[in-house]
């Protein structure tokens, strides 16, 4: 098989002009610009994400510190603190101060729904017996320790002391 130099150069004119049409058919170009620009954009995004990350990690330093600050200006928390800080923020009366009464029995009446003196001052019989049930005391407790006077005492702003044992007033 024999070509003609005039057959020659048309399948060289025929090769150059495929190879030109695939070239600008195959976006090859096209495809590489989107796979930079999703790169960038991927770069751009995880320094975001790591800026974000030391923003909020100097946000939790900067509330520690200030924790820590408010913890050495405050006070030691000790048995009845958190009590009469809980009660003066919501309304509640301290009733551990009411003597027979402990912590945990305050809490345990505050979860039955009794957060002030005079709710202790004006117990019934019925709820009386209810509530040392619910305190596991034994029945009677509260009449003979006369938490309700000493509620009553407490809730007009005196201290229930020896000198209102004595007197009969407490």
């Amino acid at each position: 098989m024999s070509f003609t130099l005039n057959e020659l150069a048309l399948l060289l004119i025929a090769l150059v002009v495929g190879w030109l049409l695939g070239l600008m058919m195959s976006g090859r170009g096209k495809y590489h610009r989107l796979y930079r620009d999703e790169e960038i954009a991927h770069r751009n995004a995880v320094k975001e994400r790591d800026a974000a990350l030391r923003e909020r990690d100097a946000r939790i330093e900067a509330a520690n510190v200030r924790i820590a600050e408010l913890e050495r200006q405050s006070g030691p928390i000790g048995p009845g603190t958190a009590t009469a800080v809980g009660g003066a923020v919501h309304g509640r009366d301290d009733l551990s101060r009411i003597r027979g009464v402990s912590q945990a029995q305050e809490v345990a009446m505050n979860e039955a729904g009794y957060h002030r003196y005079s709710q202790i001052a004006a117990l019934n019989a019925e709820q009386e017996a209810t509530l040392e049930a619910r305190l596991g005391l034994k029945p009677g407790t509260i009449a003979h320790e006369d938490w309700r006077g000493q509620a009553r005492t407490l809730d007009h702003g005196d201290k229930p002391g020896l000198l209102g044992r004595l007197t009969g007033s407490a």
